[in-house]
């Protein structure tokens, strides 16, 4: 991913302890207003633990100091900002190479670059994204295909039944990611299902166990957890193996096959993609659909952008362009859900955010939770309105956030694609509309999630 990547707090954790061991010396104080350590070895670790997660102790760490303020992680300063202006002032200069896959690699064990320096790292970085953006080219129908499929099972429900937007959206990310990662092996449901226990079971654990430790007090966990690691990485360094003798060229791993990448670095990006892909674009979907199914005004107005625009005809990659409405409601989905509510960077060489200076090795947290929902920003911010996309700041505003233009992950660009084909061609066929009494809980982790299944009723379109 680019500058703003995704970090949960088990990102934090890692990033924190090869700081700690690269530069055990650094451990000047920020002097920025903040809270003092609870803790001599911890810091504030155990605040972070009651509030249940790093986002809802930033927002209540800003509430308090404003929008920059500091904390402890053991014997570190770390340094938070909570809004936009702050954001502008730190991002500018002082670039670093920190990143999304550089963090869920280290939890994985993996190395970021090609064992050769920083120049190495980006073009291994560059072969990664043009390979997600060639997979998607070349697949384009089978993702059409794959939603068209979902849509038609919707249709053929009854109006009363109630849908599960997470149980289906999730299986719709790992049916897609996983036929255009990996090949038309995992056509078959029973590969798909193999392949999610193992999923499931790693990302569970990169979501937890690392804050408090608790997977290492667990033998079983850790047994279970190295397990589908282990039986995932030989199922993908299979898969490469096939694909190389068979001269394949359609899939995400096809394209790492036809670069310098080592055979070990192929499954470590395909590692990444899956994981992460399937994730991100199952609760992008998620949340845009149940926003959706709460403002009809919204589903009209985007329905008359799809007819307008496509007709009676299928989507198509050189059409998405033109679905501007589309963006925006996506772009409020992400807005309005935290999708991603926080990233993280290593200070690379001193720098200064208002009056505070910000010393060298210091680890910057951006609270884009807090970010996202800030009055000063946004205007009624926990409103879903995705016409405050139309003004030009809120755009740039958004852009300098990492969620859209350059700065935008693939991951992130992979799952509007697949969003953006699931609601033009379910919003034109079904309207959406929301269960009653239904009351949406977030877990704010490294993707904000529902921290239950969320359900939805549909109607066809007359």
């Amino acid at each position: 991913m680019l500058d703003f990547a995704i970090f949960a707090v088990t990102f934090v954790i890692i990033l924190v302890g090869a700081v700690l061991y690269l530069y055990p010396s650094s451990r000047r104080a920020s002097g920025i207003p903040g809270l003092n350590p609870t803790d001599e070895k911890d810091g504030n670790l155990q605040d972070i633990v009651n509030r249940g997660s790093l986002h809802e102790f930033l927002v209540s760490l800003h509430q308090r100091f404003g929008s920059v303020a500091s904390f402890w992680f053991g014997g570190r300063p770390v340094v938070s900002l909570g809004s936009v202006h702050q954001l502008r002032q730190h991002i500018n200069p002082n670039h670093t190479t920190d990143s999304f896959e550089t963090m869920l690699k280290s939890l994985l064990g993996y190395q970021s670059g090609t064992g050769g320096g920083a120049t190495e790292s980006v073009i291994r970085k560059k072969v990664y994204e043009s390979a997600i953006n060639n997979t998607v080219e070349k697949n384009f129908p089978l993702v059409l295909k794959l939603v068209e499929e979902l849509v038609g099972k919707w249709k053929s429900t009854p109006e009363s039944q109630h849908t599960p937007l997470c149980a289906h959206l999730l299986g719709l990310a790992m049916k897609t990611v996983t036929q255009l990662a990996l090949g038309e092996s995992f056509t078959d449901d029973s590969e798909v299902l193999s392949f999610r226990k193992n999923h499931d079971a790693i990302w569970s654990e990169i979501g937890k166990g690392y804050l408090d430790g608790s997977l290492e007090k667990s033998s079983s966990r850790k047994a279970h957890y190295e397990k589908a690691l282990s039986e995932m990485q030989s199922v993908l360094l299979s898969v490469a193996k096939e694909r190389k003798a068979q001269g394949k060229q359609a899939a995400f791993v096809d394209a790492l096959l036809q670069s310098s990448l080592t055979e070990r670095q192929i499954m470590e990006e395909c590692m990444v993609f899956t994981l992460a892909g399937c994730v991100i674009t199952a609760n992008l979907c998620i949340w845009a659909l149940h926003f959706l199914s709460t403002s009809e005004d919204v589903q009209d107005k985007l329905y008359q952008e799809l007819d307008q625009v496509l007709g009676s005809d299928p989507i198509s990659l050189d059409k998405i362009p033109q679905l501007r409405y589309c963006q925006q409601v996506l772009n409020e989905t992400v807005r309005t859900a935290k999708l991603t509510p926080v990233a993280a960077r290593l200070q690379a060489v001193e720098g200064k955010v208002d009056q505070h200076v910000i010393p060298k090795e210091t680890l910057v947290i951006y609270a884009l939770g807090v970010v996202l929902q800030d009055s000063e920003t946004w205007s009624t911010p926990y409103r879903f309105d995705p016409d405050r996309f139309e003004e030009e700041s809120v755009r740039k505003s958004f852009c300098l956030l990492g969620f859209s233009g350059n700065q935008t992950c693939p991951e992130l660009r992979f799952a509007y694609t697949v969003a953006t084909v699931l609601l033009s061609t379910l919003v034109r066929q079904l309207k959406l509309h929301p269960l009653k009494g239904q009351v949406m809980e977030v877990r704010s982790e490294l993707v904000s999630t529902p921290k239950e299944e969320t359900w939805i009723t549909v109607s066809r379109r007359n």
